[in-house]
């Protein structure tokens, strides 16, 4: 952002009823007539007081913005990949046991076609199916007070839940499809490699049952590598949603993020790239938490 021209206040030089004195004097208030690495480590000093700057657009504190804005980018991210979760694990099993058959085929095939599509024209496709059938809402995260029924604010409790989900349902469809693709795929070459290992054919060669191979052993063994990935999926989210949230008008961090660096909004940008690391890193230990549970030869024991 600082290497493009300008700052967030050129667009309003010229204007007329603004005078340059004054757009001179708010640079120097806001700090934007110092070098880039003078802005950071200012920055940087107020960040270790708990304060992350102040919105030049949306003229609030950055840290006020975001907390209005992760809940729904925690939602959007948690649904998205719970739904991707419950469809690609099994999928990836069922396919890995049937490899080079007609189901595992189309299913490549349909996995292919996922990640090649681009998010933000899937995101399209959702609002023409929404608007075309008037099933789901075009786009927001809750009904609007000009709703026949009063809109959200007018919503019992429970009515209030059922309406974000509502809303929520398409982005997460969306989001989630895309996220299967990928893991699908992944699931099925764990459980292929998984099932040539001698421990499978030891297994099979007491008699156990397939599906008890199948799930106890084989199933355990291939879990490990997409729960490590599980930490990246949540920070990975609000770089991917961003463009889905902007079509989709979802208000989250996405939205919030791409609106701030076309805006030049400096801090506002920084503070929701911050929080983006943040997501990792708690991602992250989620996932070691995860394995712990998932594989004892892994499991930290006291004394040892």
């Amino acid at each position: 952002m600082q290497l493009a021209p300008g700052d967030f206040l050129t667009k309003f030089q010229g204007q007329p009823g603004i005078r340059q004195e004054s757009i001179d004097a708010m640079r120097e208030q806001f700090g934007l007539d110092q070098p880039w690495y003078i802005q950071y480590f200012k920055w940087l000093s107020q960040v270790v007081q708990g304060n992350f700057g102040y919105s030049f657009d949306k003229k609030q504190p950055v840290f006020e913005l975001i907390g209005q804005k992760v809940y729904y980018t925690l939602i959007l991210a948690l649904s998205s990949m719970f739904l991707a979760w419950i469809i690609a694990i099994p999928l990836g099993v069922f396919v890995a046991t049937r490899r080079n058959s007609v189901w595992d085929r189309v299913a490549n095939f349909l996995a292919y076609t996922g990640i090649s599509l681009p998010g933000f024209f899937v995101a399209l496709l959702a609002i023409w199916f929404a608007q075309r059938t008037g099933w789901f809402p075009v786009g927001g995260a809750s009904s609007p007070p000009s709703a026949a029924d009063g809109g959200y604010e007018s919503y019992s409790h429970l009515g209030k839940i059922l309406d974000t989900a509502h809303h929520l349902f398409l982005p997460t469809l969306v989001l989630g499809l895309r996220g299967v693709a990928g893991l699908m795929r992944q699931m099925r070459g764990n459980i292929l490699d998984v099932l040539s290992e001698n421990y499978i054919l030891a297994a099979r060669a007491r008699g156990l049952a397939e599906k008890r191979v199948m799930w106890k052993h084989a199933f355990r063994n291939s879990i490990n590598p997409l729960i490590t990935l599980l930490g990246y999926e949540i920070s990975g989210l609000l770089a991917g949603a961003a463009l889905v949230e902007a079509v989709m008008s979802w208000p989250g961090l996405g939205q919030l993020l791409l609106e701030a660096v076309q805006a030049e909004d400096l801090y506002l940008a920084v503070g929701a790239l911050v929080m983006g690391t943040v997501l990792l890193i708690i991602g992250n230990l989620i996932a070691d938490i995860l394995l712990a549970f998932s594989d004892p030869r892994i499991r930290f024991e006291e004394g040892k």
